[in-house]
This record gives C-alpha cells, sequence and structure tokens, in this order.
C-alpha cells in the first residue's frame, strides 16, 4: 500500500513539474517575459549610505517614461493615465496652460530635446536609453548621467549650502544637495527657458525652483519627488513624481545627437523653418 502510494505521488509531481516547464516553454514563445523574483533590498555603500547606482562589480542603468501630469489632451494620453495628479490641479497660470494645450495640439513639433538640446529639470530623467547615477563622495559630488542626451550630465554639489549670486542661467541650473535619511534632496535654481522641463510639456520660466526627492525603496526601483516652484508659470508651487526601474546589465554609451539626428515626425523641417515661439508666451 505504501509503494503503491509513493509511486502516485512521483507520478503525480513529475507531472506537475512537466505542466510548469509547458507553460512557461508557451509563455516565452507567447513573448511573455518570465517571472522575475522578488526585488531585494537596496544596495548600500561601506558606509551605511544608500546606493542609486550598481554594486560594486555590476553594472546598470536607471530607465523609465514617467509623467507628471494626466492629460486627456497629451500627444500620447495613454503614456499619462499612471501620474501621480490630473494636469487639472496643477496651478498653471492662463497663459500656460495655453500653452500646454498649444504644445500638445502640435505634438512633438517644437520640443527642443528633438534639436539636441539637453533637458533640465524632470525631463532628464526621461531622456531616451536612461541614465546613471553617479555618488562621489570624496569629491562631495553626485553626477547624474544621460545616455539619450548630448552630452548631457548634471552636477549636484554636496558641500555648498548656498546658491551663488551671479549665477548664469542654463539647461540644468545650480543644484546643491543634502541627505535626510536615506533620501537625497536636492534644491535648483538658475535655469533658463531654452528646454521643456517635462515630458508633459509644462512651461517654465526662469524663475523656476525645484526641490526633488530621491530614494530606492529596493533594489529595482527609484522614487523621484519633486516640488515646482515657479512664480512665473504657477500660482503656487504643486508636487508630483514617478517611478524608475532599474536596468540590470546595462551600462551608458556615447550617444551623438549633433551627428544623426534622425527625428521621426514629418513636421521636422516645417518647425525649424517656422521658428520655436508662440505668440501666447507673455
Amino acid at each position: 500500500m505504501r509503494n503503491r502510494f509513493r509511486s502516485a505521488f512521483l507520478t503525480l509531481t513529475a507531472s506537475f513539474v512537466i505542466l510548469t516547464c509547458s507553460l512557461h516553454a508557451q509563455n516565452a514563445q507567447r513573448g511573455q517575459p518570465a517571472a522575475q523574483p522578488p526585488a531585494g533590498p537596496a544596495p548600500r555603500w561601506a558606509d551605511g549610505r544608500i546606493n542609486f547606482g550598481a554594486p560594486l562589480g555590476q553594472t546598470g542603468i536607471w530607465q523609465g517614461d514617467g509623467r507628471l501630469v494626466i492629460n486627456e489632451k497629451s500627444y500620447e494620453p495613454r503614456s499619462t493615465v499612471n501620474a501621480w495628479i490630473d494636469i487639472k490641479d496643477v496651478p498653471l497660470q492662463n497663459w500656460a496652460r495655453a500653452l500646454v494645450d498649444e504644445r500638445h495640439a502640435e505634438g512633438l513639433k517644437f520640443e527642443p530635446h528633438a534639436r539636441c538640446k539637453a533637458s533640465g529639470g524632470p525631463r532628464e530623467f526621461v531622456t531616451p536609453y536612461g541614465f546613471e547615477i553617479i555618488d562621489v563622495p570624496e569629491q562631495k559630488r553626485v553626477y547624474f548621467i544621460d545616455i539619450g542626451g548630448p552630452h548631457s550630465f548634471r552636477i549636484v554639489y554636496l558641500d555648498r549650502k548656498e546658491h551663488p549670486k551671479d549665477l548664469v542661467p542654463s539647461y540644468y541650473g545650480d543644484s546643491i544637495g543634502r541627505w535626510e535619511g536615506d533620501t537625497l534632496v536636492i534644491d535648483t535654481v538658475g535655469f533658463n527657458e531654452k528646454f521643456w522641463m517635462s515630458r508633459d510639456g509644462l512651461p517654465h520660466t526662469d524663475r523656476l525652483h525645484l526641490i526633488e526627492r530621491f530614494s530606492r525603496p529596493d533594489a529595482r526601483t527609484l522614487k523621484y519627488d519633486v516640488t515646482i516652484d515657479d512664480p512665473g508659470a504657477y500660482t503656487k508651487p504643486w508636487t508630483s513624481g514617478f517611478n524608475l526601474r532599474w536596468s540590470e546589465g546595462t551600462e551608458i554609451w556615447e550617444y551623438v545627437c549633433q551627428d544623426n539626428n534622425q527625428f521621426p515626425l514629418s513636421v521636422f523641417d516645417d518647425s525649424l523653418a517656422g521658428g520655436r515661439t508662440s505668440a501666447i508666451v507673455p
């Protein structure tokens, strides 16, 4: 009796294994990715600080398509549905709201990123191919390096508490950072107006002030929170953000937009000929 029960159990177990392997094979054939194991804890440096990069001896970058606002008028509305705030709740000034609508009505026609211009603010983190965060504690610097930007990198200074008084406006502004527990907090001012600060087409002025918070709740997730304070375009400060995913085994590589610009829309030449200004902007 015992042998008969053991034989039946082994037969049932073997059948289950075969069925499981068959399902995995079918999913692979259908292009469905195999389920990932649970994400482990975020890596840390020897001193206990959160490591926003790859553990020693490994490689990886951050990638994502984060949007700050839900916008049914977007040129790509489905990509905005997971945003944390609806554009109706964003305190845009009247001219700024009209400009957002115009930008989406024109698609990507006037986006400076497609002209190989650097993208500051939240737009920096949704450029093509991802980005890397490099922490250099001996220099008291953190570097953000974009792959799909035009040789774009941003420096965050951890050894300063104030911004210089004579800042020249730039694409990335001046960034000073500090640690609040496991969160890196970055205060940035000094932006120019030559870029779109977000993939959502949200406007800004040279009065833009950003407070960004970066945290890594697990090994595969980077949480980005940003408070936008720009009295030139908004009636009050507001906050949003998005999550980015870890791409293990990928390294940054040189991307030269200027030498091989293949912007896909047919409006490219027309937009250059028509200029990049808007009658809506005051």
